[in-house]
């Protein structure tokens, strides 16, 4: 069951449906692939993989305009004084693009129309409990699935507004399992933060649209539901006020606050509500579902289900329906283990954690838990004094290795009762001095059907748990480990948790699975990094076996040493090294200037591009038939893929101006153009119709834009207007300035993914890992070098960086390899390569004039370069430094 060798590591990859993992070994691919999927998935990744790269065919302006915005446009985001580059998981992208396809192009109307994509051959109208369109989307724990859920609500809700005859929705009733889940929605939603604060809504103007004018929603959350419009609602509710059960409702002075805490097991018969939804019903005509944490709601007896049925039938009156439901989940399965038949979507845990999505769980080894026994005792902490102290220690390390990161790393511990969750609270903060005062307990019972007596809590201690509960990421929280009956099973999912023990057994009869026991640890603490982060996963012998049932799943749980004596089961961490006794800090700093750019970019000389005297190799206009004219299939120059596809028979005269937009608009982002498209559109129209043929050629043939959508066109436009920009807007201002220095001695702690490294001994780093080998082996190289006082790898922590002219004539940043101090008085930057492209001399000589610049701009420390290449390094060996200079001092071409 292991991953195809093809299946790539970036979790940003387009993901072909060939390469995706399937529950068996790679020979059954071709026979059992499909068999071993949920039922719709494999025809849908199918479809969905083809329709996306025809260009979302048959989808309307509105679905294509969203689809491109979120997923092919680059998203430039600022954090603290950086920026980043903001992309969404292609989980993230496939699970919406799913929806819409099933909804646009597959026209799904019912679970008649679902059963069309069945694989097994085994599904029937009865597996369907509901009448109208209900989708789930099959996503690990950690793989975003509340962002979808904030894009599937801006599709639905634009769709209803832009498009004529649409029936979807722009009314919203979200739904959580519990209070926890609740509060973590309230996070994303309140205000409408997620919305903004993400790239969800496009920027006003864009493709003819007020996108973020015309977004008008109103947030009622839980009891506080005034409805005030007929449309833009938004109502987020946690599952036990949508219906109230026969039952008495939990409160704060009751002797079981498990109920009031976590929210009552969801059974009941009636469709009574806190929140009267016939009320909602009377007073919105439209209304779509959308359904966090939907792994409970497979039962048509639950008072859920009714409701929401109960709904749907009153919209029926009104001659209406409910428009959609979507549910999110981990794992969207019924008691039975089988899994929900509206699953549409599927990313499972294992390419979760091939991808680095989340965090690679790791269990003791076998020497390891030889170590490990139960004391017979009557205690319940004697018992399992050996798993506690294992589960500690795991957790020391790992907290002395995030705390250097300014991270808290959090301690887990389930227990069987409540009285067992009380005595392991009290004997952790009695035997180990560090959680004095740190422990959270939270009383839940085992499996939501036995309730077991817990001590009476009045509600303002509970809203301070679930507070304390929701903020133990914070490092102002103080408690660094949470002890509970069982686990929150879902909601509480802390990005903190490095260590889970589990001190009770596990019966087949319980439907909690274990990726859900997982699931509270494989958050990421460090988004965006490539580091591997890991949970360790300890606890009895029944526990493990419980654990590695994973393996279902195509998780194989790696086993490593544990205990006293091994390593932090931590992201490898670079540092200053601070506790090093043998290094003088001091010493081995070294000072590097920041320049200010040399290089700017004029937006304002657009206007002064002359089409007509462009330099080029004109592009033959063809004369294509009829059936070729039919349809226009547009890639993107830089990377051949198929942007969209136009069908003939549907458009307009003047549809050659989406056409030059679609050129103008690409142009603008690859140079990162912040103005002046409507110059730059009206010089490409021109370029169009009169030079780029050779004749002058009429826009509004269909001929002509069958032969705009040629790759020949498309990249001679695409090259002529890249190098036309470049050449009026690059300017290299002829002088830069000192503005700020680095002191490698202040850059905080980071982290990295485990790899070969050199533990230096002339580097404030504790250690230098390298790209190539070739790097690798000339840190080895300088920390032997009797004429070096030190050196660094310039991580990208570091960040010199040195703006340069490439060789397309565009501004980018340059990372030189290595900062070497030679002597107070002198610098070297060093930059090593083993293969060369088109930009290296281009580097070198700006390289070059960045020395010269700081040279000119202070004189007390003279600054210099060297170019080493693999080859010569290999051939030469030189035995110090000086020698590199000599040798090496300047790049030859």
């Amino acid at each position: 069951m292991a991953i195809h060798k093809d299946f790539p590591s970036s979790p940003f990859e387009v993901l072909d449906p060939r390469t995706r993992w399937f529950p068996a070994d790679e020979a059954l691919r071709e026979s059992s692939y499909e068999k071993l999927l949920p039922p719709l998935v494999h025809k849908l990744r199918e479809l969905v993989f083809a329709w996306r790269a025809g260009g979302y065919a048959g989808a309307s302006d509105t679905s294509k305009a969203l689809l491109r915005w979120w997923f092919e446009r680059r998203h430039v985001m600022h954090r603290g004084d950086g920026e980043f580059e903001f992309q969404y998981y292609f989980a993230q992208r496939e699970a919406v693009e799913t929806v819409v396809y099933l909804y646009e192009a597959a026209k799904v109307r019912d679970k008649y129309d679902m059963i069309r994509y069945d694989s097994s051959g085994a599904v029937s109208s009865g597996m369907f409990d509901e009448e109208w369109r209900r989708f789930v989307l099959k996503m690990a724990t950690g793989s975003g699935k509340t962002k979808v859920l904030g894009l599937v609500l801006a599709w639905c809700y634009f769709h209803r507004l832009y498009e004529e005859g649409s029936d979807l929705a722009r009314n919203f009733l979200v739904i959580a399992p519990n209070i926890i889940v609740l509060d973590r929605l309230r996070v994303d939603f309140d205000g409408l933060k997620m919305f903004y604060h993400d790239p969800v809504l496009p920027d006003n103007g864009y493709e003819g649209r007020d996108w973020r004018d015309d977004f008008q929603l109103k947030l009622h959350i839980q009891d506080e539901v005034r409805i005030t419009q007929p449309v833009g609602n938004i109502f987020l509710t946690n599952i036990h006020r949508v219906y109230e059960s026969d039952e008495v409702m939990a409160s704060a002075d009751d002797e079981n606050t498990m109920e009031y805490f976590l929210g009552r097991r969801w059974t009941g018969a009636t469709t009574d509500s806190k929140v009267d939804l016939g009320e909602i019903v009377r007073n919105v005509d439209e209304l779509v579902v959308l359904n966090d944490e939907a792994h409970h709601i497979h039962n048509p007896k639950l008072a859920w289900f009714k409701s929401i049925l109960d709904i749907h039938n009153r919209l029926k009156q009104k001659e209406r329906f409910l428009s959609l439901q979507v549910d999110v989940t981990a794992t969207p399965r019924h008691d039975s283990g089988a899994i929900f038949v509206q699953t549409v979507a599927d990313y499972p845990l294992v390419e979760a954690i091939w991808q680095n999505v989340v965090k690679h769980p790791v269990i003791p080894d076998a020497a390891s838990r030889g170590k490990l026994s139960e004391t017979q005792s009557l205690k319940y902490v004697e018992r399992y004094a050996d798993y506690i102290h294992l589960g500690v220690e795991e957790w020391r390390k790992a907290y002395k290795e995030h705390e250097k990161l300014g991270k808290k790393a959090v301690l887990f511990v389930m227990t069987d009762v409540t009285d067992s969750c009380d005595e392991v609270a009290e004997y952790l903060e009695r035997m180990y001095p560090e959680l004095q005062g740190a422990v959270l307990t939270i009383h839940t019972n085992k499996s939501g059907d036995v309730s077991e007596a817990a001590s009476g809590k009045s509600k303002d201690e509970l809203d301070f748990l679930r507070e304390q509960a929701n903020k133990i990421d914070s490092p102002e929280s103080p408690h660094k480990a949470i002890v509970s009956v069982l686990m929150l099973k879902e909601g509480w999912d802390v990005r903190s948790v490095t260590t889970i023990v589990g001190l009770r057994a596990y019966s087949s009869r319980s439907n909690i699975l274990p990726e859900q026991t997982l699931g509270r640890g494989l958050r990421r603490m460090y988004l965006g990094a490539e580091a591997d982060e890991k949970v360790s996963v300890v606890g009895t012998p029944a526990f493990l076996e419980f654990v590695e049932s994973i393996k279902s799943e195509g998780v194989e749980l790696e086993q490593v040493s544990m205990g006293g004596g091994t390593g932090a089961k931590a992201p490898m961490i670079i540092e200053v090294d601070q506790e090093n006794e043998e290094k003088d800090i001091e010493a081995l700093d070294v000072e590097v200037p920041v320049m200010t750019a040399r290089t700017v970019r004029e937006y304002k000389r657009l206007d002064e591009i002359d089409v007509k005297r462009l330099k080029f190799n004109r592009v033959s206009y063809r004369q294509f038939s009829e059936e070729e004219q039919r349809e226009i299939v547009f890639k993107d120059i830089t990377t051949e893929e198929i942007s969209h596809t136009t069908v003939l028979d549907s458009i307009q005269v003047d549809d050659y101006r989406s056409v030059i937009g679609f050129l103008a608009q690409g142009l603008m982002r690859e140079l990162r153009l912040v103005s002046g498209y409507d110059i730059l559109y009206g010089k490409v129209k021109q370029f169009v119709e009169e030079e780029l043929f050779g004749e002058r050629v009429e826009l509004e043939s269909r001929n002509t834009l069958r032969n705009l959508s040629e790759m020949a066109a498309a990249k001679t436009i695409h090259d002529v207007f890249r190098k036309a920009i470049n050449e009026l807007t690059v300017a290299d201002k002829g002088s830069a300035e000192i503005r700020d220095y680095i002191k490698l001695r202040n850059v905080r702690p980071f982290t990295v993914k485990e790899q070969g490294y050199v533990a230096p001994k002339k580097s404030v780093f504790n250690r230098i890992v390298g790209d190539s080998h070739l790097e690798l082996e000339f840190a080895a190289f300088l920390d032997g070098c009797e004429d070096v006082v030190s050196y660094a790898k310039n991580y990208f922590a570091v960040n010199l960086r040195i703006d340069y002219v490439n060789a397309d004539g565009g501004i980018s940043n340059y990372y030189p390899d290595f900062i070497v101090k030679a002597s107070e008085a002198e610098v070297y930057i060093v930059e090593t390569k083993g293969l060369e492209d088109l930009d290296v001399p281009l580097k070198m000589e700006r390289l070059r004039q960045w020395c010269a610049d700081v040279n000119a701009a202070q004189k007390d420390v003279q600054y210099d370069y060297v170019f080493v290449d693999e080859e010569s390094f290999a051939k030469y060996r030189p035995k110090s430094f000086r020698g590199v200079v000599e040798a090496f001092r300047e790049y030859k071409d």
